[in-house]
């Protein structure tokens, strides 16, 4: 079977700086890491791969120095990376970037799963898995906390919701985004860091996809930031101590005066 898993790279939320201009985040000059979440993606296919035998391929979309989570991923076990870099692509919203993805699983040929994180940790939208799918016109299951079956047919998973956990049966190929419930990322291995060593991407840009100006980067995203702005810092709570009785009163009385001054 051949597995496609999406992955991004990100900068690390404590260096995270806007530039509110443009409503984009500032790069330059930030650590960037493999976003938390899609390590769970990339674990499922990789051990789908293990149990069912084929191939994971890693695509990811962003600057040449993307290359280096494509890199982490083989080490962990990919068979294949393919990084998605153009300056067309630059700006690029949730709507393009999936587009862009779709159109890259579209070019590997005879994908059977593509596997996503749930989200990004840059911008928590969870829109790009269900956009691959859409763009794809593929089935879909988010929130997925456990895959109980695959064949080359179908995939039962478990979908956690908030009030309980939907069972689902879907046929293949599908788009799945994978919740880190699902299992524990495994340490890259001493042969996977040896192959990542001499690992180079394959380069795909925007008309190797077959993807016009008009459908990438800012022109392809019908996304606009109006505005940003910094969250005021909180400062923080007090500790009270006393007997349960005294406590019980402390609370009484900073409820009524919060009703009080409302």
């Amino acid at each position: 079977m051949k597995f496609v898993v999406a992955v991004k790279q990100v900068p690390d939320t404590a260096e995270v700086r806007i530039d509110h201009e443009k409503g984009t985040l500032i790069r330059d000059g930030v650590p960037s890491i493999l976003n938390p979440f899609d390590t769970y993606a990339l674990e499922e296919a990789l051990r789908w791969r293990d149990s069912l035998g084929g191939t994971v391929t890693v695509i990811t979309m962003g600057p040449p120095q993307a290359e280096a989570v494509l890199t982490e991923a083989i080490s962990m076990g990919a068979d294949e990376g393919i990084l998605l870099t153009d300056r067309a692509f630059a700006g690029s919203d949730t709507r393009a970037t999936s587009q862009a993805i779709a159109e890259a699983v579209r070019k590997v040929g005879a994908v059977d799963v593509v596997f996503c994180g749930k989200q990004a940790i840059d911008g928590d939208t969870a829109q790009t898995g269900p956009g691959v799918a859409a763009s794809l016109d593929w089935p879909q299951v988010t929130f997925v906390g456990r895959v109980r079956e695959m064949t080359e047919e179908h995939v039962i998973c478990e979908r956690y919701v908030e009030n309980g956990v939907q069972v689902l049966d879907t046929r293949l190929p599908a788009v799945l985004t994978i919740l880190k419930d699902a299992n524990t990322p495994r340490v890259p291995s001493l042969r996977g860091k040896m192959k990542a060593r001499t690992f180079k991407p394959v380069l795909w840009s925007a008309a190797d996809l077959g993807l016009s100006p008009e459908e990438t980067g800012l022109s392809g995203s019908p996304t606009r930031v109006v505005t940003t702005a910094t969250p005021e810092a909180r400062h923080g709570g007090e500790i009270h101590r006393g007997t349960p009785e005294e406590l019980a009163v402390i609370m009484a009385d900073l409820l009524l005066g919060k009703e009080a001054r409302s």
